[in-house]
């Protein structure tokens, strides 16, 4: 056999071998040595909110603080569907069957915070006392039965032998105490449910996990991806609540709106805080066992995509300053807390120069609680707070606390709601109400659409920070010489590869970024050479560059695509057989987690941040290509400023509305409700004018074709 026949015998092996072309391509273009994976944290383990530690991060100034808190407040509001606010509609407050105690009152109360869905608690009020009265705001907690919570005859002698708690009544019903003794001191009061405990009747449970036949596009409910891409969540009905009970509290005749303050525990302390953030009203706060930098809420009701993303409870609480505050902790997920946390809270205020209006207590040898030596401490905070002018320390007496049937607001005369108020036809109907309010509220808004896009994506060009492009190797592309180079952003722990293709004649100094779903290899044809179209932007003397995106080509282990990302959960370490269906809500991942989409948006950011500083192009072109990499295109241009010049999207039909799991790579909260693909591009188009090409043809054959002609023109 001849050396002639043994190469045409291989050759005819090789080509006769399955391939698979992505692999081939990535072996090409690759950057970092087989089977090595990018050096990026991302690649770790998910944050979730029982990670050990989220530390407040620092500011050096009071004027670097209030930037932060105000693009903070923004995350809030649109992590809790407050942006923009829901349509203020009428209350219907119905106040009645007032019971009378010796020296206050307690009526039965509802309202509706949105058209149909009933806010419900009790109204205490002091008796003998004229003018404008300040005023408290007060959520339970998940305590059992809420408003109706009682400890059985054990758990009440507990504690009273731990000196928890010091009289019968009072001490079986904590609750009501504090309502009682505010009421005593001069206050209005109004405890109010959360959403299904107590009188809280129309959402059969306070959370759901995802429920399938309540994901549709004719209806569906809370914790439904759905919902998310409305960023509709049982935080935001919540939260809505809460400020649906401070109009009512403001309305009163006998309430001074000026002097209304929160308190709550637990996920009630929750509540108190984020309405602190939320709203300029509350006079001072006093959220107890709940702001500290351990565990940062379990419930479905204390998380939210995007919460607490860059952020904890901490930061959060801090969104309150300079209005008043206490803190209280406990022998729980606060124990840490005079120690990690409070001194950073201290030192807002002090950049305020109002530290004396932020204190605490650390009564850390009781369990999670708010007993009366906690509240004895919130009655002082609220004698200061509110100028009730009573000598300290103030304590409590016992009282005849109501029973189920004197504080329920349902009666034969005000029925509970019924038939189409309850269950999931009410809650279908409900977020109904809110997507359309929502609509209409951003249809010309733009401000807020853009706004809210910068919460989502969480960063703009200019706030990206030096990146080093680290030069590996050169290699050969046909005719054309390639650079396969690491992009290190300074100011985290990350790591893209990409891959720059130069012209043979360099003297246009423009750069096309071109994206596809394959990453960087997506612009090498089976052969190892650039593709066709890439070609001619290269032969008219444009720079073409290709990046891997986190998880995309060298990125996964098989050079394939991402089928699904990854995912946290309430308790990581359980199994997923043994998950409540109400633990698998996506707030668990995405409020303390970028979604896949946002973090490779910023990745693009990151790669015209480092082609701005590359030999200094006179012009930065972007093409994003595919049903992922149009639209994280379209994302990209709008938070870059006027860095990019021509941007192509081709989006091969992708909506944002179509995706229907929580864990597609291109589930993004929120994402429907600013106006999905379609407002992008109108945004984006609001931005560069006819700069801008926007292709959506399933048909992808033709794409790139188009996408070369328009650039070249």
């Amino acid at each position: 056999m001849t050396t002639k026949t043994v190469v045409l015998l291989l050759f005819a092996i090789l080509i006769s071998m399955p391939s698979n072309a992505a692999t081939s391509k990535i072996g090409t273009t690759r950057v970092l040595s087989e089977g090595q994976l990018p050096v990026d944290a991302r690649l770790g383990p998910l944050r979730h909110l029982s990670h050990d530690y989220f530390p407040f991060r620092q500011v050096e100034s009071l004027e670097a603080w209030e930037k932060r808190a105000a693009k903070l407040r923004r995350q809030v509001e649109v992590a809790t569907g407050m942006w923009p606010r829901p349509t203020r509609t009428p209350l219907r407050a119905v106040v009645h069957s007032p019971v009378d105690r010796d020296d206050y009152t307690v009526s039965r109360v509802y309202f509706e915070s949105f058209p149909g869905h009933f806010v419900t608690g009790s109204l205490y009020r002091p008796k003998n006392k004229n003018g404008r009265l300040p005023a408290v705001l007060t959520p339970h907690g998940h305590f059992p039965e809420g408003r109706f919570h009682a400890y059985s005859d054990k758990e009440l002698k507990d504690q009273i032998s731990i000196g928890a708690e010091r009289f019968l009544a009072g001490g079986r019903h904590p609750i009501q105490s504090r309502c009682v003794q505010l009421a005593r001191m001069g206050c209005v009061v109004f405890l109010y449910d959360l959403d299904g405990y107590a009188d809280s009747v129309q959402r059969v449970n306070h959370r759901n996990g995802v429920r399938k036949h309540m994901n549709s596009k004719q209806g569906w409910g809370l914790a439904s991806p759905r919902a998310e891409l409305q960023l509709q969540n049982l935080m935001g009905l919540q939260t809505w609540n809460s400020v649906r009970a401070l109009d009512f509290l403001s309305s009163l005749p006998d309430v001074d709106p000026n002097r209304i303050a929160v308190t709550g525990a637990s996920g009630g302390g929750t509540q108190t805080f984020i309405l602190m953030a939320v709203d300029e009203r509350p006079a001072a706060a006093v959220p107890c066992v709940m702001v500290s930098t351990g565990m940062q809420g379990g419930c479905n009701c204390e998380n939210a995509p995007y919460l607490r993303i860059g952020a904890g409870n901490i930061d959060l609480a801090a969104l309150a300053a300079p209005r008043p505050m206490g803190l209280t902790a406990a022998d729980d997920w606060t124990v840490e807390l005079e120690t990690k946390g409070y001194p950073d809270l201290v030192k807002i205020y002090s950049m305020y120069g109002q530290q004396d209006r932020l204190r605490a207590v650390f009564h850390t040898e009781f369990k999670h609680n708010y007993n009366s030596v906690n509240r004895m401490f919130m009655y002082g905070c609220m004698n200061d707070f509110l100028g009730l002018g009573f000598e300290t320390p103030i304590l409590e007496r016992d009282f005849v606390p109501l029973s189920k049937e004197e504080s329920t607001v349902w009666t034969e005369d005000h029925p509970a709601p019924t038939g189409d108020q309850v269950g999931e036809t009410h809650e279908k109907a409900m977020l109904r109400w809110w997507t359309e309010d929502s609509q209409k509220q951003l249809g010309g808004n733009q401000e807020a659409v853009v706004s809210a896009w910068d919460a989502i994506i969480g960063q703009k060009l200019e706030e990206v920070g030096k990146v080093d492009v680290e030069v590996v190797r050169d290699v050969g592309l046909g005719d054309y010489q390639a650079q396969l180079v690491l992009l290190n952003p300074k100011s985290a722990k990350q790591q893209l590869p990409a891959m720059i293709v130069r012209p043979q004649s360099n003297d246009r100094a423009e750069t096309v970024l071109w994206l596809t779903d394959t990453g960087k290899a997506g612009l090498i044809n089976k052969v190892g050479e650039p593709t066709r179209d890439v070609k001619k932007l290269l032969d008219a003397g444009f720079t073409v560059v290709g990046v891997d995106l986190l998880y995309q080509g060298e990125f996964l282990a098989d050079g394939g695509k991402l089928a699904h990302q990854p995912m946290s959960h309430l308790y990581p370490q359980k199994s997923h057989d043994t998950r409540a269906p109400w633990e698998l809500f996506s707030g668990y991942t995405y409020g303390y987690n970028r979604p896949l989409f946002s973090s490779r948006v910023q990745d693009v950011l990151t790669a015209i941040h480092a082609l701005q500083a590359e030999k200094n192009p006179s012009q930065i072109h972007l093409v994003g290509q595919g049903r992922e990499s149009g639209a994280i295109a379209l994302a990209a241009r709008l938070q870059a400023g006027d860095a990019v010049d021509r941007t192509v999207a081709a989006t091969e039909g992708f909506r944002f509305a179509s995706v229907t799991e929580f864990d597609d790579p291109m589930f993004l909260p929120g994402a429907v409700k600013y106006g999905d693909v379609e407002r992008l591009v109108q945004l984006v188009g609001d931005l560069v004018g006819d700069e801008i090409l926007w292709l959506d043809d399933r048909d992808s054959s033709q794409a790139a074709t188009t996408i070369a002609a328009w650039i070249l023109r």
